[in-house]
């Protein structure tokens, strides 16, 4: 018990004092998660709102297909994405194998299935409520998609959310294409894994400290997001 409190206190000493290692591996975590949730929300987004407002054969198995790939095993995506980006693979002149680029990419993929498959849903339950007058409006399908994202603006800030707590928690697909790369592709997660494994406690403490205080503020925005949309619209 001793030597966890130990490599606690060894652990809030790192995050007090502003340790440069674990800042620059936070600094990459933050900037490979937000630059992934951005990308899945400008592209998932548009597909949630076309999905609620469409209707085409084959709709249902889309939809199916979509829900089953918000489950879609983190490794399977890096694997992917790594044959792709490999040498050998379609993309391999790129470059961007084991590079944070190559993390985003990664990243992307798991969370845009997230957020359209969530997305989706929120808007189809406000078409439900708005299809008939906007129908009688003569509005098209394109324009009612986007009507339906601004007017769900808040859950879908929700949403986006809950892509961002997916990506932050990442550590399976960023580790087979990033390589966990000291100062290079190391995040918060793989470098977590990796120090635990090396038996630094301190620095592997430090960084799930701020990992877990990230996720709590991101659920915390989420539910200040939806009371405030609550109180202001009833």
């Amino acid at each position: 018990m001793s030597d966890i409190l130990n490599a606690l206190a060894q652990a809030s000493a790192l995050m007090v004092h502003g340790d440069g290692p674990l800042w620059s591996i936070i600094a990459l975590s933050m900037r490979v998660s937000f630059c992934a949730v951005l990308l899945a929300a400008i592209v998932g987004l548009p597909l949630a709102g076309w999905l609620a407002v469409s209707r085409f054969w084959g709709r249902q198995s889309v939809v199916t297909v979509l829900n089953a790939l918000m489950g879609l095993p983190p490794v399977v995506v890096g694997l992917v994405v790594y044959l792709l980006l490999s040498r050998a693979g379609p993309l391999g002149s790129w470059g961007l194998l084991f590079t944070p680029t190559a993390m985003i990419m990664a990243q992307t993929v798991l969370i845009i299935p997230i957020v359209a498959g969530l997305g989706r849903q929120v808007m189809e339950d406000a078409w439900g409520e708005y299809e008939e007058q906007l129908r009688s409006l003569g509005v098209t399908n394109f324009q009612a998609l986007w009507t339906l994202i601004w007017d769900t603006r808040f859950a879908l800030i929700t949403v986006v959310l809950a892509g961002l707590g997916r990506a932050c928690a990442e550590v399976g697909a960023v580790m087979i294409v990033g390589g966990n790369i000291d100062g290079v592709t190391r995040v918060m997660t793989t470098a977590i894994a990796m120090e635990t494994s090396k038996g630094d406690l301190p620095l592997a403490l430090g960084l799930g400290l701020v990992l877990i205080v990230l996720v709590l503020s991101v659920n915390a925005i989420a539910q200040w997001v939806k009371l405030s949309a609550q109180r202001r619209y009833g």
